[in-house]
Order: structure tokens, then C-alpha cells, then sequence
């Protein structure tokens, strides 16, 4: 249960750190590790010594790039929290995290350009239903006011924001703050408790004023505390408390804290918010729809180790599991778990079992997704929570440098999807490429270096091929196709006609028949149409050709020598005859592209959009979005490549873009002889 007339929650919590790239989650934790007495001392990022970031990209790339778990107690009571990875790139692995969870601690920095990108996780969360509470980090860095600051960042938050706290200056800098639910002030001790020092002078009237406001944004939902403030009565303080963690926990509000995670300012009063107003598990269960008497777990993350196997990292919802248990997966596979660990970074520590609220890994489920529900029951249950996977952006071409790598690259690559579901791998047949797809630049520089620091596979990238296709535009009749050879015994013979004519766009590939007097048996036909519909994958210029049809007109054929394979290859050489004489045309594939941006990165974004051979075919506001636009266009396929890098880089990292496929489109000219000519090369 969650507080309710005074009874604080009990039993393990589970807080996910989640915000904008560089907003200091990482720091954030080791410090709260620090404050709990688990860390003697703190780690930093530039030093890759930190608890979270402890993978070797993580440490390469001096960033998080998947979710790190660390359990810690603070005043008796357990909690386990989750670093995020705040860029855009690895927001899915968020995604997957905070359905479980009891609350998000948002850190974030008063910096205007990173409103976007705390607008869109603040909206996950909103979304979700999931409690959550800012934590302003780097305010030791500040130069402006509190209020200045949250009048910044109101447009992120669809909820009121509610100050807790006030800074206290001094010479220019934050020295401290004022707690406006205990209306106590606190001056900071690096690495050290606060000192509480009178309230007095022109920080108690700054409290008052402070505090009101903070009163009247929690009676918006109390009639009670607001008739006390229409009369000028004082509310007594558990009032005030009780109304702070109850509108926490309904989303009613999203309450601001502030601090510096490198000097550990603020970490203590934050942990105490969390401690007296975050609910217990009971709360996530019911939010997930969790029913009594079940024993369930949610699958948070996927993890591969080098030793261990598969772990499957889960929040246990419900029910009590013990190690060696056989666990029920959403796909209705039932297996014996070997292994139950508690996680801090990198280390796990065995244990016997898990009770409701605690996240722990499960040892070698082998048909466990991320995502899904695992149960003790014999039939399975349904995901708790569905995470979208979001459309690609970019891709690239892999190929292994050591060819014996090859088999082990495919089934690599299947382990770094089923850790991460917003990475992709395709194998395209017509170019014979393995293609890895995922949410950026740096997605896909981790998933490489993963490939060569995990398993040792080296890679050769390559920019995926293009969908080119060829067509005709000539008609052309009576070209004849004859097969004959002759090597004693029996010989090969087939003898066709054809027609060939262009079809309108999307028609594909059309073959039929004119035969008259057996001239070409009936069962030998279908051996012309696999000849021709197998030379067309390969045309003039070196691409599949479409829109085509192919009339079989005449033949002939022997009755001893002639056979499927002589018709097949007479097939072949007539349409191999034919399409020299058609006037052969490149066609290019046209997506439709949808790229949601915030409004005032529209205009550029149109002109990006030109620059790319584009055409803009309008924008409107994005659905439920404020202060977004969505602009629609047709864009060839050859242009998508690296769009996202330039989207990203005019909208603070928080455009995105899905396309799809929307029609062929003839090109010549230049740019269609470059193509031809490469093509021929390689």
C-alpha cells in the first residue's frame, strides 16, 4: 500500500533515474550510493569508475547506453534503482524499464535546449501513469532564479510542477535551501549531511511566498486545504505531507527538488522524498492490472553474459520465487530457472529468492523476451505492458572481416536484438546483406563495438544498398528464343516467341499465352515463365525489372529432345534477346516520410527536406503534441540514409522520422548514370 492517512510504504521500492543525455543520472546514483554507506567513495564518468556505467562501451563512449541496476537500503527500507540511458537513441530501453517501477526520478539541468528532450520522457512517464519527481542537478552551476528556472521548464510537463524546495544564495551561489514542507533551512556540506540554520530575514519571506504558492497548487485537488487557505488558516504539516505524497502518487503533480549530485547536495532530502511518498509495489501491481493470489514478474531488460547465459532482469510484482522454480513466459514456453541474482553494475550476487518488489536477474529462461510476463502458473499471462518498438532510422551493411565469422555474426547479432528490440537485422536476398537498423548513430556504433568487445567480430559497414528497380518503355514482338544442343543421346531442344510490352507502375510482372496447336506443349509453359520471371531479376542496368508483360506467342519443340529445362533456358534467351530493344529506364523507390519535430524546427526542417530531392506535401500538429508539428513528404529512398543525423542536429536531439514505401519514380540523367555505372562495378 501507499501512504494514506499517515502509514508510509513498506518493502522493497524500485526507482527508475531517467532525463535528458548528460543530465548527470549516472553521477546522480553514485552519489546516492555514496550518501547510503554502500560506496566509500564516488566514482566519476570521465574515469569510468562509476557503478552503472560499468559495461566497455558504456566506459568507451564516456555514456550510458543500456540500464544499470544498483540496490542500496536507506533508513531501513530497500531500494533498487535503474539508470537510463538519456539519449534518444537508447529511450527504449527506458521504455521496457518504467512500467514496474514505483517511481521516476527525472534529473534534469536548467538549460532551455534540453527542454525538448525532457518533454519527450516526461510524456513516457505521463503516459504510463508513472509517479515522478524532478531532481534539478548542477545547481551549484546555476546562474539564474528558481522560478526563472521552473518557468523554463513548465512547457516540458503536462502536470503542474511543484517546488519543495527554495535555494538559499550566497555570494552568487546556491549555499543551501529551504525545505517549504518543514519550513526549515539547510546549508550544503560536500560529501556531508545538511546543516539545518535559522530562518530568518529575507529567506523567510521567500519562504512564505514559496510555500503559498505550493499550498494553493495542492488544494487545486484538496477542498479541504483550500477552504484552510481561503481563511487563512495554517494547515497542519501532515496535512501538507500527506497531500505532497497523494498527489505525487496520482500524477497530479510533479514535484521539483533540486541539487548537485558531484558534491552530493540534495541527495539526502531526495531520498527522504522518496522514502515518505513513493507507493510500494502493491500500487505498480495494480497499475499493470496484476490480480490477486498470481505470483508475476515483469521482464525488464535481457542481458547475455560471457559466463552466466541469458539473464532475464525482472520486477516481481506479486508472489514469491524461488530459485530453480519453473517459470511460465508469455510465448507459453514453461522453463526451469537456474539462478537467481541480485545486481549492483556489473556484479551479481546469488540468492535464494524473490519476494514482491525486488528486482533481481533470472538465470537461462531461453525463451523469455523482454517485456514479458513470467509466471509461476502453468498457463501463460499476457504482457503487463507493451513498449512499442519504434520504426529504424538509420542502418548499416554488415559483413564479418574473417569470413569463418559469418555464422557467428548472424547468431550475434539475434542475441543483441533479443538484449536490445529497437535493433533490427534483416538479410536482404537481392544484394545478399546482412542489414543492422536501429535509432541512430551512436546506437549503432554501440551495437558495433559490442560485436567486437563481447565476441570478438570484427565487421566491415557498408552503406545498405538502394531498392533500385528497371523498367521498359518499348514494346517489342516476335523476338524468338531457341535452345538447342546436342551431346549424343538425348539432346535439349525448346523453341519460343514472345512479346514484350511495358505495364503502368505497380503492375509488377504479367505473363500469359497465345498457343495454338500444341506448338508449345501446355506442360512446358510454366518452364518458359520460371526462365523469363528469373532473367528479369537481373536486367540492362543491372537491377530487377517490374512492370513488364510477357506474351508467349509461338514455339516449337521435338518430341524426344525437349524438355522443362530446354523451354526454361529458351525462356531465357528470348527475354535476354527482348529487353536491349525495350529502352530500359532506372526507377528509384519514394518513401513517404513522417518527421515530427518541435514547431520552431519546422522551417529548417523543410529546407532539409529540399536539400534531399524531397517533395513537402504539408505539415500539422502532432496529435496530442504540443508545440510539435509533423511534416509529411516524398523522399527518395537514396536520400533517407542519414537523415536523422541532420533532424537531430536542428532539434536538440529529439526529432524522429518514420518512412515507408510509397512508389517508383523514373530517374535519368546523371545521377541515374552514376547509379547505372556503380552497379556495373560492383
Amino acid at each position: 500500500m501507499g501512504e494514506a492517512g499517515g502509514r508510509r510504504a513498506a518493502g522493497p521500492r524500485c526507482i527508475a533515474l531517467v532525463g535528458p543525455f548528460q543530465s548527470g543520472k549516472t553521477t546522480l546514483l553514485e552519489a546516492i550510493l555514496e550518501r547510503t554507506g554502500v560506496l566509500q567513495r564516488m566514482g566519476s564518468v570521465d574515469s569510468g569508475t562509476t557503478v552503472a556505467d560499468a559495461s566497455g562501451e558504456a566506459r568507451q563512449f564516456k555514456m550510458s547506453v543500456e540500464g544499470s541496476i544498483a540496490t542500496t537500503s536507506f533508513m531501513g527500507e530497500a531500494f533498487t534503482f535503474i539508470d537510463c540511458p538519456g539519449s534518444v537513441d537508447f529511450l527504449h530501453e527506458m521504455r521496457n524499464v518504467v512500467p514496474a517501477v514505483d517511481a521516476a526520478v527525472v534529473v534534469c539541468e536548467a538549460d532551455e535546449k534540453k527542454v525538448p528532450a525532457l518533454g519527450v520522457i516526461l510524456r513516457e512517464l505521463e503516459d504510463r501513469g508513472i509517479p515522478r519527481l524532478l531532481f534539478i542537478n548542477k545547481i551549484d552551476k546555476a546562474d539564474k532564479r528558481i522560478r526563472e528556472t521552473l518557468t523554463t521548464l513548465r512547457p516540458a510537463s503536462r502536470v503542474p510542477l511543484l517546488l519543495r524546495q527554495i535555494p538559499i544564495w550566497s555570494n552568487g551561489i546556491v549555499s543551501g535551501f529551504v525545505d517549504l514542507a518543514l519550513e526549515r533551512a539547510f546549508v550544503y556540506r560536500e560529501h556531508a549531511a545538511s546543516m539545518v540554520v535559522p530562518l530568518d530575514g529575507e529567506d523567510l519571506t521567500r519562504n512564505r511566498d514559496a510555500r503559498f504558492s505550493m499550498l494553493e497548487t495542492l488544494a487545486d485537488h484538496d477542498d479541504e486545504l483550500m477552504e484552510a487557505l481561503l481563511t487563512d488558516l495554517e494547515p497542519p504539516r501532515d496535512k501538507v505531507f500527506d497531500d505532497l505524497g497523494r498527489e505525487l502518487r496520482d500524477g497530479l503533480v510533479c514535484p521539483v527538488l533540486f541539487g548537485s549530485a558531484t558534491r552530493t547536495n540534495g541527495v539526502l532530502r531526495l531520498l527522504k522524498t522518496l522514502r515518505h511518498d513513493v507507493p510500494d509495489v502493491s500500487e505498480a501491481a495494480a497499475r499493470l492490472g496484476v490480480k490477486d493470489g498470481e505470483t508475476v514478474a515483469h521482464v525488464m531488460k535481457t542481458v547475455h553474459t560471457a559466463h552466466g547465459g541469458k539473464l532475464s532482469v525482472s520486477r516481481v510484482l506479486a508472489g514469491t520465487i524461488g530459485d530453480g522454480a519453473m517459470l511460465t513466459g508469455s510465448s507459453g514456453q514453461t522453463e526451469r530457472t537456474s539462478g537467481l541474482f541480485r545486481m549492483f553494475g556489473a556484479s551479481l550476487e546469488k540468492v535464494g529468492e524473490a519476494k514482491a518488489g525486488d528486482t533481481v536477474a533470472f538465470g537461462k529462461l531461453d525463451h523469455v523476451e523482454t517485456g514479458d510476463a513470467i509466471t509461476t502458473a502453468r498457463t501463460p499471462r499476457a504482457r503487463l505492458a507493451e513498449a512499442a518498438v519504434p520504426q529504424p532510422v538509420l542502418s548499416t551493411a554488415l559483413s564479418a572481416k574473417d569470413r569463418k565469422d559469418d555464422v557467428k555474426l548472424g547468431l550475434t547479432l539475434a542475441k543483441l536484438h533479443d538484449e536490445d528490440p529497437s535493433l533490427s537485422v534483416s538479410h536482404v536476398g537481392e544484394t545478399s546483406e546482412m542489414v543492422l537498423a536501429g535509432q541512430g548513430e551512436m546506437h549503432l556504433r554501440v551495437a558495433v563495438a559490442k560485436l567486437a568487445n563481447r565476441y570478438g567480430i570484427a565487421v566491415n559497414q557498408m552503406k545498405p544498398g538502394v531498392g533500385y528497380r528497371e523498367t521498359i518503355k518499348k514494346s517489342v514482338t516476335g523476338v524468338r528464343g531457341r535452345h538447342r544442343k546436342q551431346s549424343g543421346g538425348h539432346g535439349q531442344f525448346g523453341d519460343v516467341v514472345i512479346d514484350v510490352r511495358p505495364l503502368p507502375r505497380g503492375e509488377g510482372f504479367v505473363f500469359t499465352d497465345t498457343i495454338t496447336g500444341g506448338v508449345v506443349p501446355k506442360q512446358y509453359i510454366p518452364a518458359v515463365r520460371d526462365g523469363i520471371e528469373d532473367t528479369i531479376r537481373k536486367g540492362p542496368l543491372g537491377f530487377p525489372v517490374v512492370d513488364i508483360a510477357v506474351t508467349l506467342t509461338d514455339g516449337s519443340y521435338h518430341t524426344v529432345d525437349s524438355s522443362d529445362m530446354a523451354f526454361q533456358q529458351a525462356g531465357r534467351i528470348a527475354i535476354q534477346e527482348a529487353l536491349p530493344a525495350c529502352h530500359a529506364v532506372l526507377l528509384e523507390p519514394i518513401h513517404r516520410v513522417e518527421i515530427a519535430v518541435p514547431s520552431e524546427a519546422t522551417a529548417k526542417i523543410n529546407a532539409i527536406v529540399s536539400g534531399r530531392r524531397g517533395q513537402i506535401l504539408g505539415f500539422d500538429g502532432r496529435e496530442g503534441w504540443q508545440g510539435w508539428d509533423v511534416v509529411a513528404a516524398l523522399m527518395p529512398e537514396s536520400e533517407i540514409g542519414d537523415l536523422i543525423v541532420e533532424i537531430r542536429s536542428v532539434t536538440a536531439g529529439v526529432g524522429t522520422f518514420t518512412s515507408r514505401f510509397d512508389h517508383l519514380a523514373e530517374l535519368t540523367g546523371r545521377e541515374a548514370d552514376k547509379i547505372v555505372q556503380a552497379r556495373a562495378a560492383a
